[in-house]
């Protein structure tokens, strides 16, 4: 039976693969990180740090000439903050997670081709591309991680998570470990080959702990409470997928994990559901009715921190953003809840409210890796963009900048904008990436782009 109120041991993980051949050891490092040059330079993370909410400048994509085409036949234009310029970096179809390797280079997973590209760029800026690993089940998210000295990349597809022996230089993935395995994806029988949320995002955080988020199979629906694992949550394991456990649910589809800079705080953002049904017995007589400029708003994304134990709600209880974006109250879901069954005065409020159908992905949190000591952070997320909303919305990189007292993010900033305009979508983003220079790239699986936000004073 499903505990409501807290994670329980009736949700058995899936399994684990166990390695023979390595440790873990406590207090080991969070990422694969290399040392960097220490200094002042200015970059597109240190700007964006001191400067958060600076407005925006129209500027035109720069694109080289072997790969204009496409969607680049024509100039193409960007909204993105002073003293920045934005370039093509790379085509990829259909690119989607990325992270950038201990030396330097961009792996970007691609999903639909089963596959996780290598982009290197060479002195004179041009950028060539290979595979890295082939052959995989829709491989979606890519997270470096060193246990002692020993260095890996962990790799989830659909129905598992891998890791894979890194060492400098490597242009190909090579002693590949399962070390989750299991996962329900559409080939699960129980779903006769329907999941709409099957891809999977990982984090590892600095104890040697990776976060697992299983996102649920539909819109709403009670199976995904009763299924084992439970669907629309996030189980954590060791690093090397032993010891797995139920860490929280009620969190629909999770798709960016990612930790505050030099913590173990987990935060997500999260695609929060269709077509609500009116929840207020109000003098309006809408109760229960899908009215679309109700659904237009509401439920609002989620961004918010992960604590262990903690239901956030979905599909019982939705956060209302009538009264603000923070820390919102819940309404009872008219489908799923109408007669509070469950308590949502016990479910763990939201943190922070995104327009509702935005469709967040990637999380990233900044640090400034040309800082000598790196004191402030804020947070990237990619909207990915709506499909049903009345006026579209979306479509656009996101900034909160991070209040260090509070530990909570502020008012969101738009930080890149343009791919919508008044007659069509041209991009859409989904995850954003940070270089050892402080550049950002931006993955765009609409039109096949990796681009690269860079400082130009």
């Amino acid at each position: 039976m499903l505990e409501l109120n807290g994670c329980g041991s009736s949700s058995t993980p899936p399994t684990a693969s166990h390695p023979t051949h390595t440790s873990t050891p406590a207090g080991a490092k969070a990422s694969a990180t290399p040392q960097t040059n220490q200094g002042t330079s200015t970059s597109a993370v240190s700007e964006i740090l001191a400067h958060p909410a600076a407005g925006n400048q129209r500027v035109k994509v720069s694109v080289a000439s072997n790969i204009r085409g496409g969607t680049f036949a024509q100039d193409r234009y960007l909204n993105v903050p002073p003293h920045m310029q934005i370039s093509v970096y790379a085509r990829i179809p259909k690119a989607r997670f990325m992270a950038v390797t201990p030396d330097g280079d961009l792996l970007v997973s691609v999903p639909d081709e089963g596959k996780v590209d290598l982009v290197r760029s060479n002195q004179q800026g041009n950028s060539s591309i290979s595979t890295f690993v082939g052959g995989l089940r829709r491989p979606q998210d890519i997270v470096f991680h060193t246990i002692g000295q020993q260095a890996y990349v962990y790799i989830s597809e659909t129905n598992q998570v891998n890791r894979f022996l890194y060492q400098k230089g490597d242009t190909q993935a090579h002693n590949r470990q399962i070390v989750v395995k299991g996962l329900p994806d559409s080939s699960s029988p129980e779903l006769h080959g329907a999941y709409g949320h099957e891809l999977k995002n990982i984090a590892l955080d600095s104890n040697n702990k990776l976060y697992v988020s299983i996102a649920s199979t539909c819109n709403a629906c009670l199976a995904d409470t009763r299924s084992n694992p439970l669907r629309g949550a996030i189980y954590q394991y060791n690093a090397d997928g032993t010891q797995g456990h139920l860490y929280a649910h009620g969190l629909r589809n999770a798709e960016g994990l990612a930790f505050v800079p030099g913590s173990n705080e987990l935060w997500v953002a999260v695609n929060n559901r269709d077509n609500i049904l009116y929840p207020h017995q109000d003098a309006t007589g809408q109760y229960g009715q899908r009215i679309p400029a109700y659904v237009d708003n509401h439920p609002p994304e989620e961004f918010t921190h992960v604590q262990e134990g903690a239901n956030y709600g979905w599909p019982f209880c939705n956060p209302n953003q009538d009264q603000g974006l923070n820390h919102m109250p819940f309404d009872r879901d008219v489908e799923f809840n109408a007669d509070g069954h469950v308590n949502c005065d016990q479910m763990q409020r939201i943190d922070k409210g995104i327009q509702a159908h935005s469709a967040p992905l990637g999380l990233t949190f900044l640090q400034d890796p040309v800082a000598a000591n790196p004191q402030h952070t804020g947070a990237l997320i990619s909207l990915h963009g709506s499909w049903n909303r009345t006026v579209p919305t979306g479509y656009k990189v996101i900034y909160f900048p991070w209040n260090n007292q509070s530990h909570q993010p502020e008012q969101q900033i738009d930080l890149v904008t343009g791919w919508q305009d008044n007659t069509s979508v041209w991009g859409r983003p989904v995850d954003t990436a940070i270089d050892h220079q402080g550049n950002i790239f931006i993955s765009d699986d609409l039109n096949g782009t990796v681009y690269k936000l860079a400082y130009q004073p």
